[in-house]
C-alpha cells in the first residue's frame, strides 16, 4: 500500500509540472511592446460596490488617472451601501473629474441574481442608455489600485490578440504572516485549477478570469444577452469566461506586475472566509467531487512530506526517497508563484501546510453551505437559484 502511495504521488507531480499547460511557470504577463491599434476603441469601467468606503477613492482615482489615448468613462454602481461609498465617489465626479465618473445607484435585487452581477448589469444597461457606442467593458472590482497606464495595456492585448476577453489576476496583499502563507497559494492553487495556457488555447475548453480585472468586447457581451445568462453565479468571473469560450470567443489571462488589491487579509480567519464563501461552489455542490478532492490534495500534498518524516515509523527506504522526491517537485513548481510576490526560494516547502488549510476551508466551505442551504456573501444570502431572504 505505502509504495502504491508512493508511486502515485510522484507520478502525480510529474504529470502537473510536464503537462499541465506549464501553470507553475507564472509567466502569462502583459506585453509590453505590442502595437497600438488603428483606431483606440472606446471603453467603460464598471465599478460595482457595497460597503466600500475604506477603499472606494483609491480605486477610483487609480482609473480616473489612466492616460488612455481613446474614450474612457467610469461608471461605479453603489449597491445599496450604507458606509458613504457613494458620497466618495460623488465627491469625485464634482470634481476635477466631473464628466469622466458617473455614479448609478443600485435598485433592489430581484430573484435569480447575485448582488454583483445585478449591479454591473444595471452598469451595463447605464452604458446603453447613455454611451451606446461603447466597445469595450471593463469590469473591475472597488478595492483594487490600478497601474498607471493599465487599460492602455489591456487594449493593446486585446485588439493584438484578436481576444474577447481579456484578464488580469491583480497582486493581492502579501504581508501578514498568513498572507505571505497562504496568498501565494492561493494564486499557485488557481493557476493550476485553470492554466493559463490553456484559457488561452481556443482548442481547449478550460476557461478562466480573475474578476478583479476584467476587459470585455461589447459586441461579444451583447451576443451572450448580458449578464442575464450567468446571473445566478457566485464565480461570476471564470462563468463569464465560460460562456464567452463556448460561443467562440478568444480568452487571455495573466499576472499584474503592480496593479494591487486593497483589500487585507491579516488572519486566518480572513483567509478561510475568502475562500469558504465559495469553495463548495467551485465543486457544483457535489459530495463525490470533494471526496475526491480531499483524496487528490491529500496524495499530492499532505502524502509527500509524511512519507518523507515518517521513515522512522514505517521502516521504507524507497518511500521516503518517493516522498522526498515529490516534495522537491512540488517546491520547484511553486517557486516561479513564490518569485512573483518576493517570497524566499525555501517558503516552497511550506505547501503541504497551506494545502492541508485549503482542504480544511473546502471542507468547511460544503459543511457551512449543507447546513445553511446556501452561500452568504455581503450580508445576503443565496440558495440555489438566487437570494433569500437574510437571517440577520
Amino acid at each position: 500500500m505505502i509504495h502504491a502511495v508512493a508511486a502515485l504521488t510522484v507520478l502525480g507531480w510529474l504529470y502537473l509540472l510536464l503537462l499541465h499547460g506549464g501553470y507553475w511557470r507564472a509567466r502569462e504577463r502583459l506585453a509590453a511592446d505590442l502595437p497600438a491599434p488603428a483606431r483606440w476603441p472606446s471603453v467603460v469601467a464598471l465599478v460595482p460596490a457595497r460597503d466600500e468606503a475604506e477603499t472606494i477613492g483609491e480605486t477610483l482615482r487609480s482609473l480616473l488617472g489612466q492616460a488612455y489615448p481613446g474614450p474612457f468613462r467610469v461608471i461605479l454602481i453603489d449597491d445599496g451601501s450604507r458606509d458613504g461609498t457613494a458620497a466618495i465617489a460623488h465627491a469625485l465626479a464634482t470634481g476635477a473629474d466631473a464628466g469622466r465618473l458617473s455614479i448609478v445607484a443600485g435598485r433592489p435585487l430581484p430573484a435569480g441574481w447575485t448582488g454583483k452581477l445585478w449591479a454591473l448589469q444595471q452598469g451595463l444597461d447605464a452604458v446603453a442608455a447613455t454611451a451606446p457606442a461603447t466597445d469595450w467593458i471593463l469590469f473591475t472590482d472597488a478595492d483594487i489600485r490600478h497601474r498607471a497606464g493599465q487599460l492602455d495595456r489591456l487594449v493593446r492585448q486585446a485588439e493584438a490578440g484578436g481576444c474577447d476577453l481579456v484578464s488580469l489576476m491583480v497582486r493581492l496583499r502579501c504581508e501578514s504572516r498568513w498572507e505571505r502563507l497562504l496568498i501565494p497559494a492561493f494564486v499557485y492553487f488557481f493557476q493550476k485549477l485553470y492554466p493559463f495556457a490553456w484559457i488561452a488555447d481556443p482548442r481547449r475548453r478550460t476557461a478562466g478570469a480573475a474578476g478583479g480585472c476584467v476587459l470585455v468586447r461589447r459586441s461579444r457581451l451583447d451576443g451572450l444577452g448580458g449578464l442575464a445568462a450567468i446571473r445566478n453565479r457566485l464565480i461570476d468571473d471564470c462563468a463569464l469566461a465560460r460562456a464567452v469560450k463556448e460561443s467562440g470567443g478568444r480568452l487571455w489571462l495573466g499576472l499584474a506586475e503592480d496593479s494591487v488589491s486593497l483589500r487585507a487579509y491579516p488572519d486566518l480567519d480572513a483567509v478561510w472566509q475568502m475562500v469558504a464563501r465559495s469553495a463548495y461552489t467551485q465543486l457544483r455542490h457535489s459530495p463525490p467531487l470533494l471526496a475526491g478532492t480531499v483524496l487528490g490534495m491529500a496524495l499530492l500534498y499532505l502524502a509527500p512530506p509524511l512519507l518523507l518524516l515518517g521513515y522512522p515509523l514505517h521502516g521504507d527506504p524507497a518511500a521516503a526517497l518517493a516522498g522526498a522526491a515529490a516534495w522537491a517537485l512540488m517546491a520547484l513548481s511553486y517557486r516561479p508563484t513564490l518569485a512573483y510576490y518576493g517570497e524566499p526560494a525555501w517558503a516552497a516547502f511550506l505547501l503541504p501546510i497551506a494545502g492541508v488549510l485549503y482542504t480544511a476551508m473546502t471542507v468547511d466551505s460544503a459543511r457551512v453551505y449543507l447546513k445553511a442551504g446556501g452561500n452568504r456573501w455581503k450580508g445576503r444570502d443565496y440558495a440555489k437559484g438566487g437570494e433569500r431572504p437574510s437571517a440577520g
